[in-house]
């Protein structure tokens, strides 16, 4: 019986994110106790004069901390991530069936303009646009796995509210790859470093032909080949795995967006996700250590611009797009969500936390601008108590069937 309790704790903590919450509730107390041991932590230097890492004014680089986990261990969260979306495409998934999946999928475009334009239109308000315009797609971010949990918690797990928030945030996230690889390169672009992916593409492929099953393959080759190309090129490396996904063997059935029923399948890409997604939440849980830690001090312009467009433009953005297709365009909302239940998911996507707690890192260099950035990112956890106070407002009940 003690030997139960103890998986169902450990199950908890790897199911809910608490890994990635500690990770972050550390560096907030470090950081405003100790700030100068927490950033010696932080660019403390594995390998001096390294190919890959932090890039100095003398043009040297060298392996630290926060560039082992932002740009190599990141790349298997972002790969985890990929996964799903690739998945979904497939039969049975929610984006093999266009007219289905276009409410979702133009909400969370609308939840991407939404607060972008919020962001930058409140930049030039407060005639900061120059220093902080390139900001903008720190709010247009939405954590899945905190947005879903609270979502849950409001809805039920029978409610179609669900998976419709479900495929909404995979769509935002997959927008966010896309506007993470073109609009934040990390160093001038090299494009010839491009073909290393495509030559890893290739060699999946051929690994697909000659019936290699175990992942390794594809990720220790290919993968490597792939992240490599990503890093030279001057694009961001934790988008590195990305390319090899598709090439990976995957059954041709999709069960829904992170169903964990999948990962008892035996194809290569479910066996990739079962072994890597309990190594992701501590990869995570380091995430949040050497990311979060900023001084309360650090609130500033950024943290309210990006605040509230997260809190306001994230479910304003969902709305109008997600009604504007359904009943404008008369494709209709999923059956038994209603336009008021739309606005519960608007509010429950505004918290960002995880990705947009990323994109600040890359948007601004490291300093005062940044911190302030973070703090926005932290801070849309009150989108959850917001979340919370508009469906009581509005009557949401609980679905029944789990």
């Amino acid at each position: 019986m003690a030997k139960r309790r103890s998986n169902g704790v450990i199950d908890f903590l790897f199911e809910n994110s608490v890994f990635l919450i500690l990770g972050t509730l550390a560096a907030l107390v470090w950081a405003n106790v100790a700030h100068e041991s927490y950033e010696y932590l932080l660019h403390l230097p594995i390998l001096e004069h390294s190919v890959f890492g932090t890039l100095h004014s003398d043009g040297t680089r060298s392996l630290d901390l926060h560039y082992l986990v932002n740009d190599i261990l990141m790349a298997f969260f972002f790969a985890i991530v990929g996964k799903e979306v690739w998945e979904a495409t497939f039969p049975g998934g929610p984006l093999s069936n266009a007219r289905s999946a276009a409410v979702p999928l133009i909400a969370a475009v609308g939840g991407m303009i939404g607060p972008a334009l919020i962001y930058l239109v409140g930049a030039q308000m407060i005639g900061q646009f120059d220093a902080l315009s390139r900001g903008w797609a720190i709010p247009c971010a939405t954590d899945i796995a905190f947005s879903y949990m609270v979502a849950r918690l409001i809805f039920g797990a029978g409610h179609p509210a669900i998976p419709f928030l479900l495929l909404l945030a995979i769509a935002d996230d997959a927008m966010g790859l896309i506007i993470l690889a073109v609009f934040y390169p990390q160093e001038p672009i090299q494009i010839q470093w491009m073909l290393l992916p495509v030559v890893a593409i290739g060699i999946g492929l051929l690994f697909q032909r000659v019936r290699l099953s175990s992942f390794w393959w594809y990720l220790i080759i290919p993968g490597t080949l792939s992240w490599v190309g990503f890093a030279k090129a001057g694009l961001h490396p934790a988008l590195g795995l990305l390319p090899i996904i598709p090439v990976i063997p995957h059954a041709h059935a999709d069960k829904g967006l992170f169903n964990w029923e999948e990962m008892n399948a035996t194809d290569a890409l479910n066996r990739f996700e079962h072994w890597w997604k309990r190594p992701v939440e501590l990869i995570l849980m380091l995430f949040g250590l050497f990311n979060a830690g900023v001084v309360f001090s650090a609130i500033g312009p950024p943290t309210y611009l990006i605040l509230t467009g997260l809190l306001f433009g994230k479910p304003i953005g969902i709305w109008l797009s997600g009604m504007a297709v359904a009943k404008g365009l008369k494709f209709g909302l999923p059956e038994g969500l209603s336009a008021t239940d739309l606005v519960v998911v608007g509010f429950a996507a505004g918290i960002g936390f995880t990705v947009a707690l990323f994109v600040a890192t890359v948007a601004f260099p490291a300093g005062a601008i940044q911190d302030s950035a973070k703090m926005g990112a932290l801070a849309s956890f009150a989108a959850a108590i917001l979340t919370f106070i508009v469906a009581k407002m509005v009557g949401i009940k609980k679905a029944k069937t789990e």
